[in-house]
């Protein structure tokens, strides 16, 4: 698990370093803010597609050739992205990046290959932790390398830095990490029909309180992905930052995340209920986005978002315990897995829909945007459908 942990970390610093720069590395090209925000989708959607081969190769093959060929990918990719000289190759190296994150699903299931159900919880946090301080340290130091000038950023050495930590994963992978998955497994999961999706999606959509769960958890994710993707360009024109500021501003925001959800999320369950999280950070969403574009201080900035920080930090993990009592046990993994599909079709369709909004209304509308679908998905939570009927669990 040490080893596992160490590896997550390097390669999540190695993703995070690129997160600031990609907005200004399009914009150099030209690129127009509704296209910028594609070049961010890009990623999402090679990843919709090739999530799900990731995760039956890893059940057929074994984690650890998930591990060392999606980051020998990941490498790759971030090879070819610091050597992008047009818009296309932008996103061509953005895309088949997307299309190698193999990698974090494949060490979730490591963890649940290598402990038993006392000790899962704790595994299943520490790879959470690994991912929480990649993009804590990631950012920031992207943004330093890349420097503070959006005009005169340096693209190249991020890009390279972010391929050498792919690398040296990749590297500890092939020498500290054994295979987790039993032959037989391997041998069993060879021969099992997966479960067609559309199927899956039709036994979700005909229990309409487990569906409304999954649609606010696509709603929160949305606004999350539009505001991620356009942040940049709003704070170059509004405060004439580069790579740099925004780096250290995703660090601050990564910090004061990790922090909300390692210290508040358990103690604000038990006294307030996950219900409530949700419409408590459902509300300081709305109120935070309609104030982002008032902000034109760095203090008002910083008290703007993080009460972005602490919505997304409380909404999330609620949806997610709503959803997960939603469905017996022998279901989790499935349901689950297509929430998690719907998060990164959210992915996809925030950022193009953000770009849209900004390039066409102006910088500020996919704020304005984000905080009335928030009042909307407050106001729907407080009446929720009625759960179905069934047997208690013992």
């Amino acid at each position: 698990m040490s080893a596992l942990f160490l590896i997550v970390l390097i390669d999540l610093i190695g993703f995070g370093v690129i997160i600031p720069l990609l907005p200004f590395y399009a914009e150099r090209f030209q690129a127009s803010p509704d296209v910028v925000t594609l070049v961010m989708a890009v990623y999402s959607l090679a990843q919709l597609f090739s999530a799900p081969l990731w995760g039956r190769l890893s059940d057929r093959v074994g984690r650890r050739p998930v591990l060392l060929a999606s980051m020998a990918g990941a490498a790759l990719s971030y090879v070819w992205l610091g050597f992008a000289d047009e818009l296309w190759t932008l996103f061509a190296a953005r895309a088949f990046c997307g299309a190698m994150a193999g990698n974090l699903s494949a060490a979730f299931a490591y963890v649940a290959d290598v402990t038993g159900p006392e000790n899962r919880a704790r595994g299943m946090g520490l790879i959470g932790a690994a991912y929480g301080l990649g993009f804590i340290a990631g950012p920031a130091l992207g943004g330093i390398l890349a420097g503070p000038d959006p005009l005169q950023a340096d693209y190249q050495t991020p890009a390279f830095v972010a391929a050498g930590m792919s690398a040296a994963a990749l590297l500890l992978t092939a020498i500290l990490l054994k295979e987790s998955l039993s032959a037989e497994l391997r041998a069993a999961a060879a021969t099992r029909k997966p479960v067609a999706f559309h199927r899956m999606l039709a036994a979700v959509l005909a229990d309409r309180r487990l569906a409304f769960w999954i649609g606010l958890s696509f709603l929160a994710t949305l606004v999350l992905a539009g505001m991620e993707t356009t942040f940049a360009m709003w704070s170059e024109r509004t405060f004439g930052w580069g790579p740099q500021q925004n780096g250290y501003l995703l660090a601050f925001l990564g910090l004061l995340s990790a922090a909300i959800q390692g210290s508040l999320i358990g103690p604000l369950s038990r006294t307030v209920g996950t219900h409530r999280m949700v419409l408590q950070g459902t509300a300081v969403l709305a109120v935070s986005f309609l104030g982002l574009p008032f902000a034109d201080t760095l203090g008002v900035l910083l008290v703007v978002t993080a009460g972005l920080a602490y919505g997304f930090s409380i909404v999330s993990p609620a949806l997610n315990s709503l959803i997960s009592l939603e469905v017996e046990a022998g279901s989790q993994g499935s349901v689950l897995g297509l929430s998690r599909s719907a998060s990164i079709l959210a992915r996809v369709i925030g950022p193009a829909l953000a770009g849209l909004l900004f390039a066409t209304l102006g910088r500020d509308a996919p704020y304005f945007a984000a905080a009335a679908l928030m009042v909307g998905a407050f106001l729907l939570a407080f009446r929720p459908p009625a759960r179905k009927c069934r047997p208690e669990r013992p």
